[in-house]
């Protein structure tokens, strides 16, 4: 089984929203490429609303982590993109993000704010990577 030892190294504020290190031991590594909010046919999911594309987002990580044969505890990194970021959509996103990794303690996480992605109507893509056995 693998293992994930999720750091909170002395003298770094300390964020409940990620973990700043994680030290992952495992057989396999998945990578998931960016996630968008769209649907199995690829239609575009709640244009306009960041926190429900995140929650899609992350709906759409959780199918690819399936296929894989893991889950959400075993991701040890997200990336998340967030097209013309500014610090009060934090909140949104955290929120919308916070539901998937409830009851653990979640991944290393880096928010990079972006002035497009590669449709216009997706507002957040977000990419995991998880280690399992």
């Amino acid at each position: 089984m693998s293992k994930l030892e999720k750091l909170r190294p002395s003298g770094l504020h300390h964020n409940s929203a990620y973990s700043h290190v994680v030290v992952a031991s495992g057989a396999r590594t998945i990578y998931i490429a960016g996630q968008v909010s769209t649907d199995e046919e690829g239609r575009v999911v709640a244009e306009g609303d960041l926190a429900a594309q995140t929650t899609q987002v992350m709906h759409n990580i959780g199918l690819a982590l399936k296929s894989a044969g893991a889950s959400y505890s075993d991701i040890v990194k997200i990336t998340t993109f967030v097209v013309g970021y500014r610090p009060e959509l934090r909140p949104i996103i955290g929120k919308a993000r916070s539901v998937f990794f409830e009851g653990m303690e979640p991944p290393a996480s880096t928010l990079i704010g972006v002035t497009a992605l590669a449709a216009p109507e997706w507002l957040i893509e977000i990419e995991a990577v998880a280690v399992v056995d």
